[in-house]
């Protein structure tokens, strides 16, 4: 059974070190902005006494942007949760709107969000190009061979 808990302090470490190994550090660009995820609000999920999923996001204007999801294990049924705490959060808030950003090459990505309700709403073509000016750890390579080039915004709306 799958528990999701806010993320603590004595969570911040391990989130820092899962955010090097997934991410290639814990800094993250959004649309240009650079955001440290290991210093923002989330929630971790639990599986017995190990951690298996973590999601941080930001909150600001009345919207929620979802900075990072990851979920140690696929299809077990960890990122659901996660991502339904950051809504209930966005929606107890009075954010009108979730959004994230992801990348061209993370299908897996579109498929799941999609799934759940959100659309896409935006493409920006090249974006990583920028985005690489402010992380150069971001690869030109992604997921699956595919070139890494852009940014799709999807979003949900709450209310």
């Amino acid at each position: 059974m799958i528990r999701i808990v806010t993320l603590t302090d004595t969570d911040r470490q391990w989130a820092c070190q899962l955010l090097r190994k997934r991410w290639a550090g814990p800094e993250i660009v959004t649309r240009g902005v650079l955001h440290d995820a290991s210093r923002l609000p989330g929630f971790v999920a639990w599986q017995g006494t190990e951690r298996v999923g973590l999601v941080t996001y930001r909150i600001a204007a009345g919207e929620c942007e979802l900075v990072t999801l990851d979920a140690l294990v696929q299809w077990r049924g960890i990122g659901t949760p996660l991502l339904a705490a950051v809504e209930k959060v966005a929606r107890t808030v009075g954010c009108h709107r979730i959004w994230l950003i992801t990348t061209n090459d993370n299908v897996d990505a579109l498929r799941f969000y999609q799934r759940r309700g959100y659309r896409l709403v935006a493409v920006y073509p090249d974006a990583l190009v920028e985005s690489r000016k402010l992380k150069s750890k971001i690869p030109e390579i992604g997921l699956y061979g595919i070139p890494l080039r852009d940014e799709i915004e999807l979003e949900k709306r709450l209310g």
